[in-house]
């Protein structure tokens, strides 16, 4: 998560999926951002300390605020709400449908979305609201007391750029994934998203989880005029998850916020170690530079922001959908087809280009396209709409042949 809550629909659902539903994206694009993953020990010693408004902070001081903390502690209620829901019921996935089932009720623990209820397992099942961390963390504690494997899972939202300029805004969502004994997988989410919403998915450690659990109390401490709180909760993250590039890149921000320039570069180069392609860290740079009046190295940046953007499909798609919206079919095919020859066993790039064959009056071609997004989904609703289009522009077709 980049910030606070990451999913702006604000909802009150609870919903259970197969993880067939994320079956593709698990190969096709954990490349780009887990290939790049460096290591790095946590060390508070090279830590520069935080210089606010007269006072010096060091990172060793900041560490004693958080060494207590477990984020998936069970409270003795936690722990009779798993055994009055479970019983003695012994099929995981029972077990697991039984639990999702009673925190959703209204007559049983009855969860709520709230995007700004940050907490950990306990404070969430005390509070009734969670945001998409907090009932991650609420959830894999109840799931865990009742024997099931449960797991974090981190995605990243398809990222949306602007129209006019470089700027992309990247949001990324925190679920859980259960996994049975039989092998069967399934995503379990307080605020669903799409799969055409999703970038990228990967499982997260207990560790990565304890890090972001502060990197959302920093952001909450930075957006109530809180610098120095929110810097000592992300050394407290930093601590817990090392290697999390953009709890670097928020470290980064305070650093320019307390006008410490050398250090929140510091920051941003410590987070391009550890995922080279996190663009956030470079539009920070970006920032920094244009602070600084450092042309040429602004200039650099923009351009590696330029590359990173141009080999994502999203990019691409996101320009077709411009194209398709101005009415400019032959604009559209091409930036559909980037992003399909990008990632090729996407469907929805593969539809979307049919899409706008149809558009441009080449159903023959699109007619094919849309087979192959059918043949290449795992998704059975996708199937579906992929299917009530393709009859759709058949229909014309033979209706042209007569």
């Amino acid at each position: 998560m980049n910030s606070r809550e990451t999913n702006s629909a604000a909802s009150d659902r609870l919903t259970l999926r197969r993880i067939s539903l994320f079956g593709v994206l698990l190969v096709a694009v954990t490349v780009g951002a887990c290939a790049t993953r460096g290591k790095l020990q946590f060390n508070s010693d090279q830590i520069p300390h935080l210089s606010y408004e007269g006072e010096v902070f060091a990172a060793e001081d900041a560490l004693s605020y958080g060494t207590d903390i477990d984020i998936l502690h069970l409270t003795d209620e936690m722990r009779s709400f798993v055994r009055d829901t479970i019983q003695s019921r012994n099929n995981g996935k029972t077990r697991l449908m039984s639990l999702h089932r009673s925190i959703k009720s209204p007559g049983n623990l009855g969860m709520q979305y709230d995007p700004f209820a940050d907490g950990d397992a306990a404070t969430t099942f005390q509070r009734g609201t969670a945001n998409c961390l907090s009932y991650a963390h609420m959830f894999v504690a109840l799931a865990r007391e009742a024997g099931l494997n449960a797991r974090y899972q981190w995605m990243e939202v398809r990222p949306e750029w602007q129209r006019i300029g470089e700027r992309v805004a990247v949001r990324l969502h925190v679920n859980v994934n259960v996994k049975t004994r039989d092998g069967t997988e399934f995503t379990v989410d307080i605020d669903p998203l799409s799969r055409s919403e999703v970038a990228e998915t990967r499982l997260l450690t207990d560790k990565e989880a304890l890090g972001l659990y502060f990197n959302n109390l920093a952001m909450l401490a930075l957006a109530d005029g809180h610098p120095v709180r929110a810097w000592q909760q992300l050394i407290l993250g930093l601590e817990a998850s090392p290697e999390t590039s953009h709890l670097w890149v928020n470290l980064g921000a305070i650093y320019r916020h307390a006008g410490q320039y050398r250090e929140a570069e510091e920051s941003y180069f410590t987070a391009l170690k550890l995922d080279r392609s996190d663009r956030s860290a470079m539009n920070n740079l970006v920032v920094l530079y244009e602070l600084e009046g450092r042309e040429q190295e602004q200039e650099y940046w923009l351009g590696r922001l330029r590359h990173y953007r141009n080999q994502n499909p999203f990019y691409h798609a996101n320009l077709g959908e411009l194209a398709l919206a101005d009415e400019d079919w032959d604009a559209a095919v091409g930036h559909f087809a980037k992003a399909h020859r990008i990632r090729p066993d996407d469907s929805q790039f593969t539809y979307q280009m049919g899409l706008a064959e149809h558009r441009r009056g080449n159903d023959e071609r699109a007619v094919k396209l849309i087979h192959e997004a059918i043949n290449d989904t795992l998704i059975t609703a996708e199937k579906a709409r992929y299917r009530v289009q393709l009859r759709t522009i058949e229909s014309r077709l033979e209706a042209a042949r007569l």
